[in-house]
């Protein structure tokens, strides 16, 4: 059996095989990012749920291979001491921000990479969005493994994922995965849960894309534009 603690190693410290996907797949994502801010005028970048992790090289990969804006800033609930942010906040992205904190790290663009999934329920899901469409100014975009992809990227299990979340939790729990088993460490989304937070915070100005792998949607990108 795997402890939680073994988990954690295991989130870290990915396969190399893996983490040559992951990274592919992140090239992919970067891509898609960097065709959209084309031309855009942006000054500053908030990057939600920021990580310190220097092993895999695919951690804070889109971040900082965005390109050469004047100010990148960070909210993470982690410390983060990399000089790359300017300005930085340790603090859940679920919790309250003060009228202080929203106005000194609100952002031209506000992304979040692979960070909604871990975050728990589904009412800090739309926590979260509700906090980044608040710290941005002109666009927020969010990221996150697509739910029906059959293969979950985490476990590297291919398919339970898809049956009724008590059922895939508690297999997970039989097999050793306690610490994914746990909805507040995952809780993966579909295309249809990220219309419907949108839909309960009053946005209809976004659109959905994606990455595939082995040809079907493995990666969600919701881009928004805030509305006024």
């Amino acid at each position: 059996m795997v402890d939680d603690n073994s988990q954690k190693i295991y989130v870290t410290k990915h396969f190399s095989f893996f983490e040559k996907i992951l990274l592919n797949k992140r090239k992919e994502i970067l891509n898609v990012l960097k065709n959209f801010l084309n031309n855009l005028e942006i000054n500053d970048i908030l990057d939600i749920g920021s990580t310190e992790d220097k092993i895999n090289t695919s951690s804070n990969f889109i971040i900082k291979n965005l390109g050469n804006y004047k100010t990148y800033k960070s909210i993470s609930d982690q410390k983060i001491i990399s000089n790359f942010f300017l300005k930085k906040l340790q603090k859940s992205i679920t919790d309250d921000f003060s009228e202080n904190e929203i106005k000194d790290f609100k952002s031209d663009i506000t992304i979040s990479n692979a960070t909604i999934e871990h975050v728990g329920s589904f009412e800090n899901q739309v926590k979260m969005c509700k906090n980044i469409i608040n710290l941005t100014k002109k666009y927020y975009i969010i990221i996150t493994p697509n739910r029906f992809h059959p293969l979950e990227f985490h476990t590297k299990i291919p398919l339970i994922h898809w049956l009724p979340k008590k059922i895939y939790r508690g297999i997970l729990n039989i097999i050793g995965f306690k610490f994914f088993a746990k909805e507040e460490n995952l809780n993966l989304l579909s295309e249809q849960d990220f219309r419907l937070i949108m839909k309960k915070l009053g946005q209809n100005n976004f659109d959905i894309k994606y990455i595939k792998f082995f040809f079907i949607k493995s990666n969600l990108i919701l881009i928004g534009k805030k509305i006024k």
